[in-house]
């Protein structure tokens, strides 16, 4: 017994014994070479890349001045205090639906772009995408094209090798190293973060991040890369909802290029076969084979196949954004055409315009405007100060020896101006009770002077009295108000007394 291979003495009874012939449901990874290119759709992903790359590492050096005592970071998140700083944006703890209304935003922003230009966001803006493009960049520079990286991978240890895989490396955890610590300064003061990571004087929560975001960026850009996109991101498997027949999507436009041949060949299409388009996909998949999964809609593809189509000296766009419905169109105009000029004059003039406008565009339009309407109403009617009016619950009134009943009750008044303030505090009962606050000025029966603290919450403790020999019932509301200097509610709160039965 003890003989026999632990997978077998583990494999349950009745199991069929594995054969030559069953196919393996795991596949080792096919390392993906990217090929560079140069083209329009090139220097529209460099010009993203820059801008968001740019906007990443450099925002958190931006200054606001906000006035004394307060942080001059246009962009921060500072945990401490409970605040979100953006540039002229202050929010508090309480108002993250405006953070809820702006995911809404952009996951309504998203499906949209998707629903007309097909993956675009993966294509050229999400963040494993720019960073990822960042590090092959990187490595090619240092260990050359294509085929000089297979080369080199190919090759044995030696100290040539050694060397270059050594540099790129470096190079990696150098940007990594970047992307963590730009991280950290979105949360704390960017110069004073800065100076204390390099006279590593930080605490040890900012180093775990700072190694984490570190550790996760070389990761996934540098070793996991394709990998992500297929396996990883929940967003391939689900954005086919997105697209509908007017959506415009990185195509193959196969009416034109088959059958594939020579380019002197007879009765051959205009795909020379010639891979460009596989060689300098990100994701190592032919486009040729229509959508799949791993495609990210870079468009890489669409500039190494009309690189070809110029020397070739035949008409670019083989390879486009194209919709489904002109692939469609397309097809059935040239179905019975042999491959010539006319068949792809025939093509062309079967595709028509894009349609952006159409119920699908439609409603998302309309979701969006909803939520930056909310959002803009909600904005404008933001309130400087708040209160809020928390009742004790333990215990729910007291009983004085003189017959009264007592409700304690903490005030907390938020202002979320800059500058102090004086208000009056009023409490207001559909029957009689004596208003005290501790130390607050009273004005008169039931108001007091409260003085708030800028940019601050300031609590008070009230309590309220029903004297001996008045009646009340079990739950009585009550209402707390603050006036300003002219007497004007500035808001207001309800609340309750109890008594006994």
């Amino acid at each position: 017994m003890n003989d026999v291979p632990v997978k077998e003495r583990l494999k349950p009874a009745g199991a069929p014994a594995p054969t030559a012939e069953q196919p393996s449901l795991y596949a080792d990874r096919q390392k993906v070479y990217p090929k560079a290119v140069s083209g329009p759709v090139r220097r529209a992903k460099w010009a993203v890349l820059a801008l968001c790359l740019g906007l990443y590492y450099l925002v958190p050096w931006i200054r606001w001045d906000r006035g004394p005592d307060a942080p001059n970071q246009a962009v921060l998140v500072d945990l401490g205090h409970g605040r979100l700083y953006f540039f002229f944006f202050e929010i508090w703890p309480q108002e993250v639906y405006f953070l809820t209304g702006l995911l809404v935003l952009g996951a309504i922003g998203l499906f949209a772009a998707t629903s007309l230009f097909g993956r675009v966001w993966c294509g050229f803006a999400c963040p494993q995408t720019v960073w990822t493009d960042l590090f092959m960049w990187v490595e090619a520079k240092i260990q050359g094209d294509r085929n000089a990286r297979m080369k080199l991978d190919a090759q044995p240890w030696s100290a040539a090798k050694l060397r270059l895989k050594g540099l790129t490396h470096a190079a990696w955890i150098g940007i990594a190293a970047a992307t963590g610590g730009a991280w950290i300064m979105y949360f704390n003061d960017a110069p004073t973060v800065a100076v204390e990571l390099l006279t590593f004087q930080a605490s040890k929560e900012v180093y775990f991040f700072f190694g984490l975001f570190t550790f996760t960026t070389y990761l996934l850009a540098g070793w996991a890369r394709e990998q992500v996109c297929t396996y990883m991101c929940p967003w391939p498997r689900f954005q086919a909802a997105m697209l509908d027949e007017n959506s415009l999507v990185v195509s193959y436009r196969a009416w034109r290029g088959e059958p594939r041949g020579k380019a002197k060949a007879d009765g051959v299409g205009d795909c020379v076969d010639c891979r460009a388009c596989v060689n300098v996909c990100p994701t190592g998949i032919d486009i040729r084979d229509g959508q799949q999964l791993e495609c990210i809609g870079c468009g890489l593809c669409i500039d190494a196949c009309d690189d070809i189509m110029k020397k070739l000296d035949r008409p670019t766009g083989l390879v486009a954004f194209e919709t489904f419905a002109n692939i469609d169109a397309s097809n059935a105009a040239t179905r019975a055409m042999s491959p010539c000029a006319a068949r792809l004059d025939a093509g062309m003039a079967a595709r028509t315009a894009p349609r952006f406008i159409r119920p699908r565009t439609l409603v998302y339009a309309a979701v969006l405007s909803a939520v930056v309407a909310v959002m803009l109403g909600a904005w404008l009617l933001r309130q400087t100060v708040t209160l809020a009016v928390i009742r004790d619950r333990a215990p729910l009134f007291v009983s004085l020896s003189d017959g009264g009943i007592r409700n304690g009750y903490t005030v907390k008044i938020a202002n979320k101006d800059r500058v102090a303030g004086e208000l009056t505090l009023v409490l207001e009962s559909p029957t009689r009770l004596l208003l005290s606050v501790q130390e607050a000025q009273e004005l008169g029966p039931n108001r007091f002077r409260v003085t708030t603290r800028g940019d601050g919450i300031t609590q008070w403790r009230a309590l309220a009295t029903l004297p001996p020999g008045e009646r009340t019932q079990e739950s009585t509301a009550v209402t707390f108000r603050l006036l300003d200097a002219r007497g004007r509610t500035v808001v207001s709160e309800r609340s309750v007394f109890l008594g006994p039965h």
